[in-house]
């Protein structure tokens, strides 16, 4: 049984010494556990210890343990196989058009970021790495896609990144120069998406997780080999070669069946097409009405002025919960907080109406792209100076 080993990925270039141990774990030399090169070396022994390094993996095929990042912020460690990593890569090329190279602009030791470098090794090629230190740079970005070569070109993003390329002309330009950009971590607001359209950037929105090695749906259609469906309770399962054996050291009913999960995301199929409608845990009950973030969401980043939100549920003496939402203006844009209030009211509901709204200047996240919620309800809740529920006459 393979025991398993930290594997540190540098932010910089430096991940390019890291590139050879990438190899070696996709052909089942070794089991890694990815970590990242943050400072706050406390957070990366709890990492560490938490999900079993030096530890029997007990699964003789594996060769990666891959952190979740999850809705609670407590990580799982989802076990691959050269197997499931050869089926996404492989699903991946096959739905983009074929083989290519990739640049990273992801941290490597998340499961996008990480499925950027195996793609392009597994095709043969050695990856571009754009510097992450010190933040994601749209014009360091768009230089390093000259260096990318390859019969097709490839990157992965999430969605405040390709608003940041929308803000710089040359960024902009390059991108609409690749084959495919794809984008996921979370969703994309509509406008950001047309706007990226009507650049020529080749966006493909994608949907996936750690347990499926990264994305398995690609615009709501599932890739070569994976069937989606929704159980009972309306949730999404996902099938197919890709997906994780399990979780190390813990058991879960999530996985069902070889090669079947059970996510945490609300769906609906139409016409073969997935939709994500949010979370199990997500919905806000609010004054009798049950409120599902992400239709509030659409609502908001329809307005010009708003670049990005998330919109969550506080506690509330007389409601149950009040609707609440963080925003991230649009460059040079200033929202108008109570048009905002107006536009939900109108649209969806006047309980849905957020009766709080704090322009922020980034959204706090778990891992790439994926918003941190309960950070952003103490952010909410820290705003108003309120330690107890709040009571809304």
């Amino acid at each position: 049984m393979p025991v398993l080993r930290a594997l540190p990925l540098a932010t910089g270039l430096a991940l390019r010494d890291s590139l050879g141990d990438l190899v070696a774990m996709a052909a089942g030399a070794h089991c890694f556990l990815p970590v990242g090169d943050d400072p706050r070396a406390a957070d990366r022994r709890l990492l560490e210890s938490s999900l079993g390094v030096g530890s029997v993996v007990e699964d003789p095929q594996a060769c990666l343990v891959i952190a979740t990042s999850g809705s609670t912020g407590r990580p799982k460690g989802a076990i691959h196989t050269p197997a499931t990593l050869a089926a996404s890569a492989d699903a991946t090329h096959a739905r983009l058009g074929g083989e290519g190279n990739w640049l990273l602009a992801l941290p490597a030791h998340h499961i996008a970021g990480l499925q950027v470098l195996l793609r392009a090794l597994r095709a043969g090629f050695t990856p571009v790495i754009t510097d992450l230190r010190g933040g994601f740079n749209a014009d360091r970005f768009a230089a390093d896609i000259a260096l990318l070569r390859g019969p097709r070109r490839y990157t992965s993003l999430v969605p405040p990144q390709l608003i940041a390329i929308l803000a710089s002309p040359a960024a902009t330009a390059a991108a609409a120069g690749l084959d495919a950009v794809l984008i996921g971590g979370a969703a994309t607001p509509r406008s950001v998406h047309d706007r990226a359209r009507a650049a020529g950037i080749p966006i493909v929105r994608t949907y996936g997780m750690s347990e499926t090695a990264g994305g398995c749906v690609y615009d709501g259609q599932p890739l070569d080999g994976v069937s989606v469906s929704i159980d009972d309770e309306g949730r999404v399962v996902l099938c197919g070669p890709m997906v994780a054996h399990g979780y190390h050291r813990r058991t879960d009913p999530a996985f069902g069946a070889p090669g079947s999960f059970r996510t945490d995301d609300l769906g609906t199929i139409d016409g073969g097409v997935l939709q994500i409608e949010g979370r199990a845990d997500e919905a806000i009950s609010t004054g009798g009405l049950t409120v599902a973030p992400h239709v509030v969401e659409a609502v908001l980043t329809a307005d010009p002025a708003v670049a990005e939100c998330v919109v969550v549920g506080l506690p509330d003496r007389r409601l149950g919960e009040q609707v609440a939402a963080a925003v991230v203006a649009s460059p040079g844009r200033t929202p108008d907080v109570a048009g905002l209030r107006s536009r939900v009211a109108d649209q969806v509901h006047r309980f849905a109406a957020p009766r709080r709204i704090v322009v922020v200047d980034r959204l706090p996240l778990l891992g790439p792209g994926k918003i941190n919620r309960a950070a952003v309800r103490a952010l909410l809740r820290s705003e108003a100076g309120e330690t107890e529920p709040a009571a809304v006459d």
